[in-house]
């Protein structure tokens, strides 16, 4: 391996910040484990390891964790493209998840859920956030996340087909493990499901577009209980059902 060099050094530190990802079309992945699984789906741009061709001071220098595991993997970013996704498929839509750790817990959800495609508001958090990489274990190699003007995308996308089932988490939906059964409806490995932000839910601006709203209900349901769920947990208990019925 070649020995790193002090421009890259401070080119794969900028890499922290959104501005210079999306400028550079880079990013980056640390731990052998994460590099390891990222390399499956990425190309694998540049590649230092401690004690091989970086120094733990140069790695320090570079990473964005508090300790640093000693390798670290500067990837290309995929091409954005057309996010034209057929309806025969279960598909994540998040309207505004900010938290870098729920979206890398969620895309890691989905690789185990086999769900390859989430679709994300303009406002939701960098999927190539270093933050959110860590906390996908490599999922991101799997799971195809695409940035969207919401609403214009849930309008095409129900455009497809008059019976196409949009699925919304709202405090006053119907109680997915008993109303939607009760009535003859089963939740379906087809369709989209909308998860929303972390404090404020579903937009009112998307909130039109849902044809099922849901919620998960609380236990006991008499007794009182947190206001709602994080975002990555309601996520797997959603999926879970969802693959389950």
């Amino acid at each position: 391996m070649e020995k790193i060099s002090k421009a890259q050094v401070k080119l794969v530190r900028s890499l922290q910040q959104k501005k210079f990802r999306d400028e550079l079309g880079l990013f980056v992945a640390e731990g052998e484990k994460c590099v390891s699984e990222i390399a499956k789906g990425f190309e694998l741009v540049s590649l230092f390891r401690e004690g091989e061709n970086a120094t733990r001071t140069e790695i320090e220098q570079m990473s964005g964790l508090r300790t640093p595991q000693g390798v670290i993997g500067v990837f290309k970013k995929r091409p954005i493209g057309d996010c034209r996704l057929e309806i025969e498929d279960l598909v994540l839509v998040l309207d505004g998840v900010q938290d870098p750790g729920n979206l890398g817990t969620i895309i890691r959800t989905c690789d185990w859920f086999g769900v390859h495609d989430i679709v994300c508001s303009l406002d939701t958090a960098d999927c190539y956030n270093p933050k959110v990489v860590q906390a996908t274990m490599g999922a991101l190699a799997r799971v195809r996340v695409h940035y969207v003007d919401l609403p214009k995308w849930l309008k095409e996308y129900r455009s497809q087909s008059s019976d196409i089932r949009i699925y919304g988490t709202l405090l006053d939906g119907k109680d997915m493990y008993e109303e939607l059964k009760v009535k003859g409806e089963r939740l379906t490995a087809k369709g989209t499901i909308i998860m929303g932000n972390e404090g404020n839910g579903i937009s009112q601006e998307v909130r039109p577009f849902i044809t099922h709203p849901i919620r998960i209900p609380s236990y006991p349901k008499d007794v009182e209980t947190s206001e709602s769920l994080n975002v990555s947990i309601a996520t797997a208990i959603v999926l879970a059902e969802f693959r389950r019925g």
